[in-house]
């Protein structure tokens, strides 16, 4: 969005200080306000102010053109939903793009909607019925199963017993019993039954329930269906048993119905007649023929109406979000008192001035209006938002400050500084040319399918991921670099730049320390010696260089936030800044750990074996002592009490001048403004509303003591403590080399050492993984937070507010982007 902004009409990017902006006015006829809105939001340079902030969205102007689009937009929604269903994707590049009338798309969106919800509730119908075939399919079948394998039985039975019957006769037997059995068989009760089925899941407590209820006065049966069905009722697969209840007198049928309907057990009407029962199977398999030829004709037409609409979505919905878009602007305006204007104020960069008159220009013309829009910059006090011209390398960088806090107008940007630092310290603790190697294949992969990618919808990690990716660029190639110096590739040395310095007197010193050890070549060009990596004394040599490395490193970043706070100091024209801040905050900070990185580096260039702890130690507890060994140049000790001297002073400086200074001038100010010449009512209203907040206020001299003492003492104690947090650099960087020495050589070397295919695999397997694991994911992660944290606090601290506002455009670009 930034960069489409920034095209080749604007002038160079400055991104050490946010864009010149300012404050305009629009005088717009009301024939022209939609061509204006329109080519405002195309060109996006200009952020319109709300001047109806007091008015409801039903009181404005556009409140009905608000309603009517969106209903326009919440069809299209449903259209999208149907096509989602549907696995229909709409083109995102449709071919040839015809105008569209508004009013027109109105009534087509309106006709398309009851077409296809009219489709939509005649395939449900369709569905539900097709749907009660099937099932009613089934319980003819089972059910017809029940009935004749029961006709089976009973017919078994009967003739079991006739024979019995008729072995038994004698004429002996009373002709009275014959009659008996006669009148048995004339009082059998005809049971009544209730077939359906019922989820398989309640089938139990469906039984247990009518068994209760029916005081075990009925008979069930049932019988699961092999594969799920799909139940007219939810429209979802269920799986079902068939099930046929044998029951008594009308009190327990009507139990039973109610407890088929609190089960959403389905009932289906059955017949006894073996003859009717097959007819009706062929009737219901006549009938679900049918209805699924009319479902896949229903389908297909709603598929052939949804991939119509398919091919012109995006247009339509470009043009309904921007007609909304332009509606919601114009709410924005306020109409002047004849009615036929409308008057518009915003912000907007200098550079665009031409631009925005251009477009002024082209929607008078292109709307036939008589009058054009008239354009004419405010005078204002009112702070303008920040607005940074990026691009896609510098635009992650920037987002980084900007997570902190937005820069003030004209406020001197981190974000400069940040392309370089950020990477640079996140190397400093990831140090390793073989990781950063991975890290930059892995980057590529990102960078080469950029534009591929940027179309297409991430999750959010690699969505995230895809945004940084020219920060992790950066980072890849900074820990390359200090690898490089490090001489660490998986931990591993190299002989990159030439053979190591050094080497052993005899075959004795194989495996001593740096005692055995003679120098017998040219120092090593670039980067660590080989030989200090290892068994070789890589505590003392390397944490030493490590650690005083994040000193430096710590203490030159720092010095570069209170530059820039003189910068800020000098461009706002605040000289008690720089008198009472800046070069206070100079002299303490250099006076002490200055000094500090400057004993390092004339300790690294002579070779002395000072101890530095005891020189910065000795320097408070006994400043009049004298050095003896210690002592790295003349006069060391006199310069050590000047300094001690300088840091003392530089903190009453810092506290007590400016307090009664700022007095001072508030009271001269408004001693000045006793008497002042009459104004109009304009400027006198002006004046009124700019200083109520400012000139007007009551000078409390204690709460500006207790701020600036605030200040001081959180400077002073945050010197100390921020110096020390710069020394996780060296605890990071030292944590890094020596997982990685780890994994190295407690898992690929110790695999190694079996001299076995499978078990050297299995190893390198486990190497791989932890590696990227741990080292390349999580130890990212780790240093990538870390320098956030310094960027965030120990440097952006010293001269950072972030207290201002984005500038965000009116710009068609933002609105196509944002989710409704």
């Amino acid at each position: 969005m930034a960069e489409a902004r920034a095209g080749g009409c604007c002038p160079p990017m400055d991104l050490f200080r946010s864009e010149a902006m300012q404050l305009v006015q629009l005088i717009i006829p009301i024939e022209s306000a939609h061509h204006t809105v329109s080519y405002l939001g195309d060109l996006g340079l200009l952020q319109f102010k709300d001047l109806n902030a007091d008015k409801s969205p039903f009181q404005r102007t556009y409140a009905a053109q608000i309603k009517k689009f969106g209903e326009m937009a919440r069809k299209l929604r449903f259209f999208k939903e149907q096509m989602v269903k549907a696995g229909i994707t709409p083109l995102t590049k449709p071919g040839a793009q015809n105008e569209i009338d508004v009013d027109d798309l109105e009534v087509k969106l309106g006709e398309l909607e009851a077409e296809l919800v009219e489709m939509n509730a005649n395939n449900d119908k369709l569905q539900r019925s097709y749907n009660e075939l099937v099932e009613y399919k089934l319980v003819l079948n089972k059910a017809g199963e029940f009935f004749s394998s029961a006709l089976r039985n009973a017919t078994a039975l009967q003739k079991e017993l006739e024979s019995q019957q008729t072995g038994e006769e004698s004429l002996d037997a009373p002709l009275l019993q014959d009659k008996e059995i006669l009148n048995e068989s004339s009082k059998q009760v005809k049971l009544g039954f209730i077939t359906g089925l019922v989820p398989k899941e309640k089938s139990m407590p469906f039984e247990r329930i009518i068994f209760r209820a029916t005081r075990g006065n009925v008979y069930i049966r049932q019988a699961a269906v092999e594969e799920p069905v799909v139940d007219p009722v939810s429209g979802e697969k269920v799986e079902k048993n068939v099930y046929v209840v044998f029951y008594s007198g009308e009190k327990a049928k009507t139990k039973i119905l109610k407890i088929c309907e609190a089960f959403g057990a389905n009932r289906y009407p059955f017949t006894e007649d073996f003859g009717k029962q097959i007819q009706m199977i062929s009737e219901v398999s006549g009938r679900i023929s049918e209805m699924k030829a009319a479902i896949d004709a229903g389908l297909f037409h709603r598929s052939h109406l949804l991939q119509t609409i398919g091919d012109q979505f995006v247009q339509w919905n470009t043009l309904v979000r921007k007609e909304k878009s332009i509606y919601h602007t114009l709410n924005m305006l306020s109409l002047d008192v004849t009615k036929k204007c409308l008057v518009a104020e915003g912000w907007s960069p200098v550079f665009g001035t031409k631009q925005i008159q251009d477009a002024l220009q082209r929607a008078a013309f292109d709307s036939n209006s008589q009058v054009g829009t008239i354009f004419q910059v405010l005078h204002t006090t009112e702070l303008p938002p920040t607005y940074f011209r990026t691009n896609k390398f510098t635009s992650a960088f920037q987002d980084i400050v900007d997570a902190y806090g937005v820069a003030k107008y004209q406020e001197a940007n981190p974000g400069v500084y940040t392309i370089v630092t950020f990477p640079f310290l996140f190397a400093v603790m990831f140090g390793d040319w073989g990781h950063g190697i991975c890290m930059l294949l892995a980057t590529l992969v990102f960078i080469i399918r950029e534009k591929k990618l940027s179309g297409q919808k991430l999750g959010d990690i690699t969505e995230m991921t895809f945004g940084g990716r020219y920060v992790i660029l950066m980072m890849a190639l900074f820990s390359i670099y200090t690898g490089l110096i490090y001489n660490e590739f998986f931990s591993v040395p190299f002989e990159l730049f030439a053979p190591s310095a050094y080497a052993c007197r005899d075959l004795s010193c194989r495996d001593a320390t740096t005692d055995g050890l003679i120098k017998v070549r040219p120092t090593y060009p670039f980067g660590v010696d080989p030989v200090w990596h290892g068994s070789r004394s890589e505590l003392p040599f390397l944490n030493s260089l490590k650690m005083k490395m994040s000193i430096l490193l710590g203490v030159a970043q720092m010095n570069l936030g209170i530059i820039l706070s003189y910068f800020n100091a000098t461009y706002f024209k605040n000289s008690l800044n720089i008198w009472f801040q800046f070069i206070p905050q100079m002299i303490f900070l250099n006076s002490l750990f200055g000094y500090l990185s400057l004993l390092i580096i004339v300790k690294w260039s002579t070779g002395s074996q000072a101890d530095l702890y005891h020189v910065m130690i000795y320097m408070f507890l006994s400043p009049t002592d004298e050095l003896g060994e210690n002592e790295l140049f003349p006069r060391q000790k006199t310069v050590q009490l000047v300094l001690l001297l300088l840091a003392l002073v530089s903190v009453p400086w810092m506290l007590l001048p400016k307090p009664f200074l700022l007095k001072k001038q508030h009271e001269a100010r408004h001693q000045g403004e006793s008497y002042t010449p009459l104004q109009s009512t304009e400027e006198s209203l002006q004046l009124e509303t700019n200083h109520d907040s400012h000139g007007h206020e009551e000078f409390e001299f204690s709460e500006v003591f207790v701020h600036q003492m605030i200040h001081t003492i959180e400077f002073v104690l945050g010197a100390v403590s921020n110096t020390a947090s710069y020394l996780r650099l060296w605890a990071l960087s030292l944590a890094h080399s020596e997982l990685s020495s780890v994994f190295y050589e407690k898992v690929l070397l110790l695999a190694w050492g079996y001299h076995n295919i499978f078990i050297l695999v299995i190893g390198a397997i486990v190497f791989i993984f932890a590696t990227v694991g741990v080292l390349l994911v999580m130890e990212t992660l780790s240093a990538f937070l870390h320098a956030l944290r310094l960027h965030w606090v120990e440097f952006q601290n010293k001269f950072y507010e972030g207290d201002g506002y984005k500038f965000y455009p009116f710009s068609f670009a933002l609105v196509n982007d944002e989710d409704e």
